[in-house]
């Protein structure tokens, strides 16, 4: 038989890791089920976790109270009084643990980096070796506008873009539905695990971005997604293999929103919501992002999104038979406000 070639040979045993990690992974704690037809569904939790003091005086969130709403988001999503313990349900000592983020509207409307940190500190507590936790967006230089420090040292926490060097995109083409995508390699070869950092905000085109709609930042032709208020484009490419696979926890950065003019920073669109959302169903964060932006809406006075030919269609799509990527039914989400 032909000897494979190095590159080739070892891409080829990181796709069997992948695989069989996948495979044999215990099934979480903090797991939903995402099968309608199930006799007695149990609902998909979304905790809302809010501090109108979170920006005390300042322009940005204080350190300290991120670090403690993020805390009481996770401690009540868990039931668990101790601030690490859900961490070390959802992640293994030996695990690299991604955490992408949001970072195209610039410092205005971006993953803050008081989040992020608060959200390493746990990993660490949790046994997760710095090195082996890994923060990440399309571009460096969209990460660079939005506060992050780049760092490739393997002794630290890694802070790098998907167009750094020796990254780049997955040669392996996966496809769903309407899409046909290369994912980054940070997803598919870098990481085990992934935590999803995305923000709460108004989209021009989908209606709403939040956690279904963030992962275009981890395909190379987002731009052909687009059509149609984003739909099926968001729902198909969530049901990719390593997207479906590893993304295990949604973080969602609430703090500043926007709920028009969206995705990029608009001042006069944005608000301070002081919150983190946390939740493992993508689509019940979603929905429930979406009811928020709307109430916000409604207090300005403005059309809903459904009105404004902006309804987040893609978010019963997600839901639905064909996808089960969980649930947009108010009835089956238990939201906690805390």
């Amino acid at each position: 038989m032909k000897e494979m070639p190095e590159k080739t040979r070892r891409n080829f045993l990181k796709d069997c890791a992948i695989g069989a990690l996948a495979a044999t992974a215990a099934p979480l704690a903090f797991a939903h089920d995402v099968n309608p037809g199930s006799a007695n569904p149990p609902k998909s939790k979304v905790v809302v976790a809010r501090d109108a003091a979170l920006y005390g005086s300042g322009a940005n969130p204080e350190a300290a109270r991120v670090e403690k709403l993020l805390d009481r988001a996770m401690q009540t999503y868990s039931d668990s009084s101790d601030p690490v313990a859900p961490w070390k349900k959802l992640f293994k000592p030996n695990e690299v643990v991604g955490l992408k983020v949001n970072t195209i509207a610039g410092p205005g409307l971006s993953t803050h980096v008081a989040l992020v940190d608060a959200i390493c500190e746990r990993l660490k507590a949790a046994g997760i070796k710095p090195g082996n936790i890994v923060v990440w967006d399309r571009t460096n230089g969209e990460l660079e506008r939005a506060g992050f420090t780049l760092s490739s040292d393997p002794n630290r926490v890694r802070i790098i873009g998907t167009d750094s060097k020796d990254v780049g995109y997955d040669e392996t083409a996966f496809s769903y539905g309407v899409v046909k995508t290369r994912l980054s390699n940070l997803l598919t070869r870098t990481c085990d695990a992934m935590i999803n950092v995305p923000i709460l905000k108004n989209h021009s085109m989908a209606g709403v971005t939040l956690a279904l709609k963030n992962m275009y930042g981890v395909n190379n032709n987002p731009d052909r997604l687009h059509p149609n208020n984003c739909c099926p484009g968001v729902a198909d490419l969530n049901m990719l293999a390593p997207i479906r696979n590893k993304f295990r926890l949604v973080v969602a950065d609430a703090m500043t929103g926007c709920f028009e003019g969206g995705p990029m920073f608009k001042p006069q669109y944005a608000w301070r919501y002081n919150g983190i959302i946390v939740a493992t169903d993508p689509v019940a964060i979603d929905q429930t992002a979406w009811d928020i932006i709307e109430h916000k809406r409604a207090e300005r006075g403005m059309k809903s999104l459904l009105q404004a030919g902006l309804a987040p269609k893609y978010i019963s799509v997600a839901a639905n038979p064909e996808h089960r990527l969980g649930t947009d039914d108010p009835k089956r989400i238990a939201l906690q406000e805390v």
